[in-house]
């Protein structure tokens, strides 16, 4: 891989190759452990599969960020918490990393509702896109971001939408009614409502940033899954063991119990299989937080990234597997995602330019031609 500096669009094309290489891979790997068992694939069941490749994808991140010392800095400035003393960042990234534990469970209630995935996958990554730009606009408002969002960058947005959208018109008629069911609603909005403290959090930290306290992701990254791993086992613990202590009981929980307690004959490679999201949860995090970007490029061009790997994966496995190829509307989706790309590009090339001019990039950084 060629070398590139922080902040440069070398970097960033790096970042999003490493996210769309293992967006697919895990993209393929669902498709190919929830196959029907009658034709020669594993046959797990959704949450039997999610519960193992999310143990998977959390104990790589854990494995890499404690091997790496990510989760250690000597930079931060300390404060005095419960006669601890700690990095002052902690106060913000900590709820970061809960929110975060909030996110990936709901993410995945959202796909075992009674609707189609790629439903599921517009109303999350169009909600993102939103959440992204309205950041921006607080944080600016605020006085905490001090870059304005380009023309081209609003156009992104729409044209993203748009790509995200598309899927909603092939609905069809008698379709779950996401709107009117309590459940879905309050899974989303939680959903929703953790991104957006995650995602102000995130630039928060970017955009806070001074010449005494450097900006270092690979930290906020370390200390922020730490965070979501305790709170996802905060979570999942009292919902698994609920019926035996409340004697409450319902048929996600019941699924959820079965896959702990009678795991499928190939949970070891479920567990392998969900290192690629793990190493997804890298990229994804360093895209979002990429130094001198606005939050709506950044959300952008993370949501582009996978829009674009979901059809990656959807043909690879057709080719390999003999799965079905993308259907009409994902051909439409592509196009709209290619528009949006090329009003990104102009923007990188105006973001980057403004960044030379005022130092934060160095000379050798260049933007895409």
């Amino acid at each position: 891989m060629w070398k590139a500096t922080e902040g440069s669009t070398g970097r960033l094309i790096q970042f999003c190759i490493g996210y769309f290489t293992f967006y697919t891979i895990t993209g393929v790997t669902v498709k190919y452990f929830t196959g029907s068992a009658d034709l020669g694939f594993p046959g797990m069941r959704d949450t039997e599969f999610l519960v193992y490749s999310t143990f998977g994808g959390s104990l790589i991140c854990l494995l890499v960020v404690f091997a790496r010392g990510w989760h250690l800095t000597t930079t931060e400035p300390r404060i005095e918490f419960l006669g601890v003393k700690i990095p002052q960042p902690f106060l913000y990234i900590l709820p970061s990393g809960i929110c975060t534990a909030v996110v990936i469970p709901t993410t995945t209630m959202m796909y075992m509702l009674p609707i189609s995935v790629m439903v599921a996958m517009v109303i999350m990554r169009a909600s993102v896109i939103v959440i992204s730009r309205a950041v921006d606009a607080i944080q600016i408002r605020q006085g905490i971001l001090h870059k304005k969002v380009y023309v081209q960058e609003n156009i992104g947005v729409v044209f993203a939408l748009l790509a995200a959208g598309t899927q909603l018109v092939f609905v069809r008629p008698g379709d779950f009614d996401f709107v009117h069911s309590p459940v879905a609603m309050t899974i989303l909005g939680s959903y929703i409502l953790a991104y957006s403290f995650r995602i102000y959090i995130m630039n928060y930290y970017k955009n806070t940033r001074t010449a005494t306290h450097t900006f270092n992701n690979q930290w906020f990254f370390g200390v922020e899954q730490i965070a979501a791993t305790v709170g996802m086992l905060g979570i999942a613990l009292p919902v698994f063991f609920a019926p035996e202590l409340f004697g409450w009981h319902h048929a996600q929980v019941d699924l959820f119990r079965g896959a702990v307690l009678h795991p499928p004959a190939k949970w070891p490679t479920a567990i392998l299989a969900g290192t690629a999201y793990g190493f997804v949860a890298f990229f994804s995090v360093f895209i979002f937080m990429f130094k001198g970007r606005t939050a709506t490029f950044a959300g952008l061009v993370n949501r582009l990234t996978s829009l674009v790997a979901g059809t990656a994966a959807t043909i690879l496995f057709a080719l390999v597997y003999g799965g079905r190829y993308p259907k009409t509307q994902d051909w439409i989706s592509l196009l709209f995602i290619l528009i949006a790309v090329a009003f990104l590009t102009i923007a990188e090339k105006k973001r980057v330019a403004e960044l030379l001019a005022t130092h934060e990039l160095d000379s050798n950084s260049k933007a895409p031609k």
